[in-house]
C-alpha cells in the first residue's frame, strides 16, 4: 500500500496511565518512530535517554504546558513548542495544571538524507 492513515484517538492507550499511542506501529512506518503522547495533569513521564538505540529525537508539544527536566534543568513549555534531543541527553516531561499532548518522532543519527534547500 503507498499510503495509510489512523485516528489517534481510536489507539488502544499505552504506557503509565495509557499515555502513549503507538502510531509507528498503526501506521506501519519503518523509516523512523512516532508515537502520540496524552499526559494527565501533574503526571510525570519516565526520565530517560536514547543511548542505547542511538536515536535523536524531537518532541512537539500541541497541547497544554508543563517542564522539561533535561539533564538536571527545568525548562517550561507550552503549546506550541518543540524539543530536540541527542541520543544522551536525559529528559523527563512533567504535565502541568491542564496536562499535555505531543508528537514524539525519532530516528539514528545519519539516517536522514537531506535533500533541496529546506
Amino acid at each position: 500500500m503507498s499510503w495509510s492513515v489512523v485516528d489517534i484517538a481510536a489507539i488502544a492507550g499505552a504506557g503509565p496511565g495509557g499515555a502513549v499511542r503507538f502510531v509507528r506501529r498503526e501506521l506501519g512506518v519503518e523509516a523512523f518512530g512516532i508515537n502520540w503522547f496524552d499526559v494527565a495533569p501533574g503526571q510525570a513521564g519516565p526520565e530517560h535517554d536514547e543511548t542505547d538505540t542511538g536515536q535523536e529525537e524531537v518532541n512537539v508539544i500541541v497541547r497544554g504546558s508543563g517542564i522539561y527536566r533535561i539533564d538536571g534543568e527545568e525548562v517550561p513549555f507550552t503549546a506550541p513548542m518543540a524539543f530536540r534531543f541527542d541520543p544522551e541527553t536525559k529528559r523527563q516531561p512533567v504535565a502541568g495544571t491542564d496536562g499535555f499532548s505531543m508528537v514524539a518522532v525519532g530516528a539514528r543519527r545519519g539516517s536522514y538524507d537531506p535533500r533541496g534547500p529546506f
